[in-house]
């Protein structure tokens, strides 16, 4: 019913799309000067191309093309989209204040919003369905735009947003797929093709970046697709699903904000704390940092999808599993005590050479 022929020519045309955009996305990239300047809080010392969102773009809309999707909010979806994209491509290029792209994400998630998709109700464990009323439109909100801010602030290495969204989205279709929600699982299938083109470019050495243009985008495109099939269905574990799902992301964004504010430090400027720098501090190579994290998002995808149709007992399970991964990424990026479990983490990977991007 899912794998059709279509759905799989769909694929195809977005992988390949992306993987072909990207090429003279690079080039206008170097013509318009979006470029990336290597500096004390980065990581390369190259000087690389960014917009390569525009090419994930490109090639999730002549997927969309292809498969024509029907939704009540297909339209207001893609026009908050379009508003994403141009305010990363503008980011790209001129390195917009914090203040002007937070306008431009309210701005989309307005336009979502005005069509009707809000997070109506959630389903907490153990208390019940609990109707947001009044508060629907400030949790939507928060919901898009933090979404859409965590997959930009875990953009710092080769190939890492790429490969956490489309781990993310890949649970998400799972999920689709159980509860048949057909047109999130299209929306996940352009958008995991796309990023799989995207990544024969940008895994580690990457030859481009996505930029905020890809980081929005895909952050913008995942909170959607999570309003649309997961926090549509009240069966589910509504508030929780959505959050494993993204925990890696969601949680390196709540410990940046956290240490920020502990710091005095404004928490819309950017540091080199995050976990993936944390990763590389203490002695892992490029590649296996970037590794170790796929690692830690598989596992949360695989525990939001066991999560979804759990009972009692396997969701104390999970929930348990779940707050002992959320405990070691704490220590990891330093927000609880030393590290002692780096230690343990760094004995499964080969003892290699760091590698600076």
């Amino acid at each position: 019913m899912y794998f059709t022929e279509q759905v799989i020519i769909a694929f195809i045309i977005s992988l390949l799309a992306t993987w072909l955009f990207t090429y003279p996305v690079k080039w206008l990239a170097r013509k318009i000067g979006a470029m990336d300047q290597p500096d004390h809080r980065k990581i390369h010392t190259v000087v690389t191309p960014r917009l390569g969102g525009l090419a994930i773009f490109l090639g999730v809309s002549l997927g969309l093309l292809y498969l024509r999707p029907s939704d009540d909010h297909y339209a207001a979806i893609c026009v908050g989209a379009l508003i994403i994209v141009v305010t990363g491509i503008l980011d790209d290029k001129f390195q917009l204040r914090p203040i002007v792209k937070l306008g431009g994400q309210l701005l989309a998630a307005g336009t979502v919003i005005y069509s009707g998709l809000i997070v109506e109700r959630i389903t907490i464990p153990f208390i019940g369905l609990v109707e947001l009323n009044n508060l629907s439109i400030v949790v939507t909100v928060l919901w898009v735009v933090g979404v859409t801010n965590a997959i930009n602030l875990i953009d710092g290495l080769d190939g890492l947003a790429s490969g956490v969204s489309t781990i993310a989205l890949t649970s998400i279709l799972i999920m689709a797929v159980m509860d048949a929600k057909i047109v999130v699982f299209y929306l996940c299938v352009v958008l995991i093709a796309s990023n799989i083109g995207f990544l024969f470019h940008n895994f580690y050495p990457a030859k481009i970046y996505m930029g905020d243009t890809g980081s929005m985008f895909l952050g913008y495109s995942i909170s959607v697709v999570a309003l649309l099939g997961l926090f549509k269905n009240v069966t589910l574990i509504s508030l929780i699903i959505p959050v494993i799902v993204l925990a890696v992301p969601i949680f390196d964004t709540l410990f940046a904000i956290i240490r920020r504010l502990i710091n005095g430090e404004n928490i819309m400027m950017p540091d080199k704390k995050h976990l993936h720098y944390q990763l590389l501090s203490a002695g892992f190579s490029h590649r296996a940092t970037v590794l170790i994290i796929y690692g830690f998002s598989a596992v949360f995808g695989i525990l939001a999808i066991v999560f979804s149709n759990a009972s009692l007992g396997l969701t104390l399970v999970v929930a348990v599993i779940f707050l002992l991964m959320l405990q070691i990424i704490a220590e990891i990026v330093g927000v609880v005590g030393k590290k002692p479990i780096i230690a343990t983490i760094k004995r499964m990977f080969n003892k290699e050479r760091e590698i600076t991007r």
